[in-house]
């Protein structure tokens, strides 16, 4: 049986080499599977900090830059479908602060936003902790 894709991306309003594309893809959907959650499909929108204010705003009432937002659509707890927003603007801002590189951060940022799907949150400190933990643990398998 060969099994559809189920992780897409799109570019809005950027131009952006991604590499490793399906390496990419593949940790994706190995972060569902090992968090034991089935994924249906999930699309990466990668745009600028404009979109994603916009997007901020109109959705969650926030007034401000994010570098990732996810939004879960499933209709039920069975298959997870979603969206994750990504400001590449704000990636390379991280990049340079945090002094890695631009693919480095963004693949966190990629798989940050697949486990916010996966229910994880990072309002609080030890929420934090637990997210930074797993991307670790995804980043180094990549």
């Amino acid at each position: 049986m060969i099994s559809r894709p189920k992780v897409y991306f799109f570019f809005e309003g950027i131009t952006i080499s991604l590499k490793n594309r399906a390496r990419i893809k593949e940790i994706v959907e190995l972060i569902f599977k090992k968090e034991k959650k089935k994924l249906n499909h999930v699309s990466y929108i990668f745009c600028t900090d404009k979109a994603l204010l916009s997007i901020n705003k109109k959705y969650l009432n926030h007034s401000y830059y994010t570098d990732v937002i996810s939004f879960d659509l499933s209709e039920d707890q069975e298959r997870i479908w979603g969206e994750v927003y990504i400001s590449i603007d704000r990636v390379r801002e991280n990049a340079e602060i945090f002094n890695i590189p631009f693919s480095k951060e963004l693949r966190k940022v990629i798989f940050h936003g697949a486990l916010h799907l996966c229910g994880y949150k990072d309002k609080q400190a030890s929420e934090k902790k637990k997210m930074q933990k797993k991307e670790d643990f995804y980043l180094a398998l990549f």
